[in-house]
């Protein structure tokens, strides 16, 4: 790749990554970071990274980059810690979207990775597989078991119209 590549993909993929990473960890300095350090990763390796694969290298450092985070700061959750009484929303509220994001907070990482990639981002799940490193059926079956939680979750759309 070279520097004109490189550059190009900063102006490209630099506002899709912060956005798919501060989905997941809801903290805008700390995307910023994991930002900066995918572009600091793919500087350093730009020799062997190949301009035409750079989108998919870059995701997929930024996506690992987030997750050596977190588990640094072992906020790294067991699903089974939440509370049953937090598993569906009661309350009468019409902020669908305010529901969505705090649902999509309660999945477990994997999942809500997968899917912010395959529904905010657009990625087929071929893509989702090379940029996570799991396989094409898993990533399907954590997209499965996401929409299934995040429907169960929400319930209704009567209830939070």
């Amino acid at each position: 790749m070279t520097v004109k590549d490189y550059n190009k993909a900063v102006e490209d993929y630099s506002n899709g990554i912060y956005r798919f990473i501060l989905k997941n960890i809801r903290d805008q300095e700390k995307a910023r970071d994991v930002v900066q350090d995918t572009f600091e990763k793919c500087w350093i390796k730009h020799e062997t990274v190949e301009a035409g694969k750079v989108k998919s290298y870059l995701f997929s450092t930024a996506y690992h980059t987030m997750i050596d985070m977190i588990r640094k700061e072992s906020r790294i959750g067991d699903f089974n810690e939440v509370k049953q009484e937090k598993l569906a929303y009661d309350d009468q509220y019409s902020d669908l979207n305010e529901i969505l994001h705090k649902a999509i907070q309660l999945l477990p990482e994997a999942q809500r990775s997968v899917i912010l990639l395959r529904d905010y981002e657009g990625y087929s799940y071929e893509e989702i597989s090379e940029i996570t490193g799991l396989s094409e059926s898993q990533v399907k079956v954590y997209i499965y078991r996401g929409r299934v939680f995040l429907k169960n979750y929400i319930g209704s759309p009567e209830r939070v119209i």
